[in-house]
């Protein structure tokens, strides 16, 4: 059966020369609705309801910059000789290690200024931040990319997907693997399981390293499946080795402030009763 597609739109809107893209307005949407739960959960905390709001201000631009920067790096071959091209975040081509690596720079600067514990910031914040990657990785989806290798229709109608993704995953002639998709349920999935391990109350910066593994876990065999990623060398995949080192660097951590007792606050004693 042949099917007449037509892909959606990634323009939401055209004002004369200015075009606002859904790409942005997505992982617009993951940080405003990411910045209102964090912030509910700080004023739980005895902090400053301002205290994420203005952490932002700093840790947004940076981490754009980051992400572009670390995607840009590693594929320095082909923006060497398309340097226009390096600002053109719109079209995509962020990296979400290099934001994070960005943001947790930022984070850690940010409370030494303010005499807050990085660690308490960084529990508070890990829910918001996978819920805003699961939302933003439909961004990807509405720019047809952060796919997979080549399937079948049949094979996406068989994990009983609507239409209008399965038309969106016809890319050239081809259908891909929704991979965006993947990513988006399995954070979805780490957002319910941190929003358990809060009532569960684990010591003072566990739920930043559960997040920490829970992704690097699940980005580590999504990336194996990708066609679009950054290699360190040929067949050494840049997003599979990052999620390696971060998953046995969270569990060292893990391990060594457990033994230290450097962990000796757990996460609900200072929730306000």
């Amino acid at each position: 059966m042949l099917y007449a597609i037509e892909p959606l739109n990634p323009i939401a809107v055209q004002l004369g020369p200015l075009s606002i893209h859904w790409y942005g307005i997505i992982i617009a949407l993951g940080a405003i609705l990411g910045l209102w739960i964090a912030t509910r959960e700080s004023v739980r905390h005895g902090l400053d309801k301002n205290v994420f709001s203005d952490l932002l201000l700093y840790a947004i631009p940076i981490a754009i910059l980051s992400a572009r920067a670390y995607y840009v790096i590693f594929e320095w071959g082909y923006y060497s000789q398309h340097p226009e091209q390096i600002i053109a975040i719109w079209q995509g081509g962020i990296a979400i290690h290099g934001a994070l690596i960005g943001s947790v720079i930022t984070a850690v600067v940010f409370c030494r200024k303010r005499g807050i514990s990085f660690w308490k910031l960084a529990d508070i914040a890990a829910p918001s931040i996978i819920l805003g990657q699961a939302i933003g990785r439909w961004g990807n989806f509405m720019n047809q990319e952060a796919h997979g290798g080549e399937v079948t229709r049949s094979f996406l109608e068989g994990l009983y997907l609507p239409d209008w993704i399965i038309n969106q995953m016809y890319i050239d002639g081809m259908y891909y693997h929704p991979t965006f998709l993947y990513e988006s349920v399995w954070n979805i999935a780490g957002f319910a399981l941190l929003l358990l391990l809060r009532k569960v109350n684990l010591k003072r910066g566990e739920l930043f390293l559960s997040y920490i593994i829970w992704y690097s876990f699940g980005r580590f065999f999504i990336e194996a499946m990708r066609t679009d990623s950054l290699f360190i060398v040929a067949n050494l995949r840049t997003a599979q080795v990052i999620s390696i080192v971060l998953i046995i660097l969270a569990i060292v951590l893990w391990v060594y402030r457990r033994m230290t007792n450097r962990a000796n606050v757990r996460y609900l004693d200072d929730v306000k009763r």
